[in-house]
């Protein structure tokens, strides 16, 4: 296995998508983000916050039919789309907003209609998609399911799912994690981001990056969600699915650690983080851009 690499400032300005002066919300992606259940509606919302917040054109949170009333207009930059419950319905109300990229799964009920909504999504079409959470859940009832997705997939397990993924329990041990997540994703084919502190991003073709972030702050509801929702922006934006995933993990790093700087290692809220990250990314984008100082985001853990 290669040695991971260690995901810093320089590198990750790299991978920011440009910008130019004439730009419109179309020049720059839509993403729909399939979650949200009755008893998670937050976790669309995170979703969509954190998409916007890292450049997303345009954002619209598809969601159960039931839950639009009660996500309509609570962020309005976000627009929402009530799904209807049958599969083929709901994948054609999605085609209807053309979206450039989806994130599918996060607080979605793992239900059976909902099981054969993430079946549509994860095998056709060819969005670039982030697939978290419940969808992930849903997946790995299904056996052998790697061999029947399509390509183009951000996996984003917590050890947890990716136990029930791989079917492997997950070590804690930062050698052992790396490994895991790198056969992962040469067996499943699909990019495997396994959260958690010194967050391991693997693509199938061998790469392998590590987060330096060791952040309890971070250890709350929601924050999950808001690294879908950031990887899920980026693709809508173009960026590759591996480039997408190191971006998107490194940002949310950065912000977790400049919140816990003032707050200290408790209290920091999931919905603290989209707007950090907005500053994080113009930072990197000034290094980018060769304008201003050298970019520090504070504590780290070693190597």
């Amino acid at each position: 296995m290669v040695e991971p690499l260690l995901l810093d400032d320089a590198a990750c300005a790299r991978l920011l998508p440009d910008r130019t002066a004439r730009a419109h919300k179309g020049s720059h992606g839509t993403l729909a983000c399939v979650c949200g259940s009755l008893d998670y509606a937050g976790a669309a919302l995170l979703c969509g916050m954190a998409a916007a917040r890292v450049g997303a054109g345009l954002v619209a949170l598809a969601v159960p039919a039931a839950l639009q009333p009660l996500l309509a207009g609570r962020v309005p930059e976000l627009v929402t789309l009530g799904l209807p419950e049958d599969a083929a319905a709901a994948v054609a109300a999605i085609e209807a907003r053309r979206p450039s990229a989806l994130v599918v799964g996060c607080g979605l009920a793992e239900d059976e209609p909902r099981a054969r909504l993430v079946e549509a999504l994860t095998r056709e079409g060819s969005w670039p998609a982030v697939v978290d959470g419940g969808a992930l859940n849903l997946l790995a009832r299904a056996g052998d399911w790697w061999s029947s997705v399509r390509p183009g997939l951000v996996l984003t397990p917590h050890p947890g799912e990716f136990a029930r993924l791989t079917g492997q329990p997950m070590d804690d041990d930062d050698a052992q994690r790396a490994a895991s997540a790198a056969e992962a994703a040469a067996r499943f084919g699909q990019v495997v981001v396994l959260k958690g502190a010194r967050t391991v991003i693997a693509a199938p073709d061998g790469r392998l990056a590590r987060a330096p972030f060791e952040n309890p702050a971070l250890a709350s509801a929601g924050t999950g969600d808001v690294l879908a929702g950031a990887i899920g922006g980026l693709l809508a934006q173009g960026v590759e699915p591996y480039e997408a995933s190191c971006l998107g993990v490194y940002l949310q790093g950065c912000a977790g650690e400049r919140i816990a700087e003032r707050i200290g290692d408790s209290g920091l809220l999931a919905s603290d983080l989209p707007l950090e990250m907005a500053h994080v990314r113009h930072q990197l984008q000034r290094r980018k851009g060769g304008r201003g100082a050298e970019v520090g985001f504070g504590r780290r853990a070693d190597g």
